[in-house]
């Protein structure tokens, strides 16, 4: 049994989240930006599907992506080079979260339910939610969605619509983050593409250790500069 939380019930110690399902640390309560930055600030996040209640997960270990460790491929690095692409800050953020809320090959539905979609387009408001666009011929083509608190950024999700879009945003992220001073992204689940691009896993403890400091440093919430991540790679454009 996990705890149900009532609108003012503190979110358990992460350790009590359990091993199977990997992370699951309680129910209930709600997505108001008072509780998303709560649940961040400890390494909590939101992940449930349509007609379920709000879930909440701390899994262990944790997948992270140190800004410095970017890995970048050399096909990548002609890409970024190459500059056939714009790089914009919180210009699309709501045309973002809905284009990563579609549902993927494969799969009938999604997390990214109407209801996650408010509340973080919410955040993004509030100076708290960001994302990262790449655009092609003018059209949007990829990007990713996160929040940031301090000097960690949690990344929730990403797209693609053309080959490589999205891992052009992560590279400009990451290169943005470590510009700026910031210490994680916090990737929170395993994958090959994440571990391909450099992220590794840590335990929970490590990260949780972390961000009672990263959280605490840092810049004040606010909308990034829309094209403030756009020249961070070398680019020849021929």
């Amino acid at each position: 049994m996990i705890p149900w939380l009532e609108w003012n019930d503190p979110f358990p110690p992460v350790g009590k989240a359990l091993s199977r399902p990997n992370g699951l640390l309680c129910a209930g309560a709600d997505l108001s930006p008072e509780r998303l930055l709560e649940a961040y600030r400890h390494g909590i996040f939101p992940w449930f599907s349509e007609g379920e209640p709000i879930l909440w997960w701390s899994p262990d270990p944790r997948m992270v992506l140190f800004p410095e460790e970017l890995k970048i491929s050399r096909s990548l690095a002609r890409t970024l080079r190459r500059g056939h692409y714009e790089i914009h800050l919180d210009t699309a953020f709501p045309a973002v979260i809905g284009e990563c809320s579609r549902p993927r090959p494969g799969q009938d539905g999604t997390w990214i339910t109407p209801q996650m979609q408010q509340a973080y387009c919410r955040l993004h408001e509030l100076g708290h939610a960001h994302c990262v666009e790449t655009w092609i011929a003018g059209k949007l083509a990829g990007g990713l969605y996160g929040v940031a608190i301090g000097r960690a950024f949690y990344g929730e999700s990403m797209f693609s619509r053309v080959t490589d879009a999205s891992k052009i945003a992560l590279a400009h992220l990451a290169r943005y983050l470590e510009r700026l001073g910031f210490a994680v992204i916090d990737c929170q689940m395993k994958t090959a593409h994440l571990a391909s691009l450099g992220a590794r896993e840590i335990r929970r403890r490590e990260l949780a250790r972390g961000l009672e400091t990263w959280t605490a440093e840092g810049q004040d919430p606010g909308k990034w500069p829309q094209d403030d991540a756009m020249t961070l790679f070398g680019m020849d454009n021929t």
